[in-house]
């Protein structure tokens, strides 16, 4: 059993980690790809503690964060068969734009609420799934 002493290191990185999700989009995702990276690098040193369950909660919503961002740029192919059509093409970039724009919108703020919760959940420690 590890003492109080000995988490709180894992505690700041789980933190730190929350708080690099909750920026990235103003640093065009690259935050969270370093927040990734270290989650993988540093998952094993998480094993039978709250924070491993806080671990897999930030994988997984950087992975469906990642999804749903390549998800809403797809529209934009469509244009690769418009182009010689200007009416089709300038009709289709502008659904291309609101779709993404809303896409993107959406899943940043599910980012945002589920690094809040997340971090809320550390600050009780509070495992993120109860298994």
């Amino acid at each position: 059993m590890q003492n109080e002493f000995d988490l709180q290191p894992k505690r700041n990185l789980t933190f730190l980690l929350y708080v690099l999700y909750g920026f990235a989009i103003f640093s065009a995702g690259i935050l969270a790809v370093v927040a990734l990276i270290v989650n993988y690098a540093k998952r094993d040193d998480m094993r039978g503690t709250i924070y491993a369950s806080h671990f897999t909660w930030q994988i997984r919503t950087v992975w469906w964060y990642l999804f749903w961002n390549v998800a809403g740029v797809l529209p934009f192919g469509y244009l690769f068969f418009s182009f010689d059509q200007p009416d089709v093409f300038i009709g289709g970039l502008f659904a291309a734009l609101v779709f993404w724009g809303l896409v993107a919108t959406v899943s940043w703020i599910w980012i945002v609420y589920r690094a809040v919760r997340g971090v809320i959940a550390l600050n009780d420690e509070q495992p993120m799934y109860s298994n």
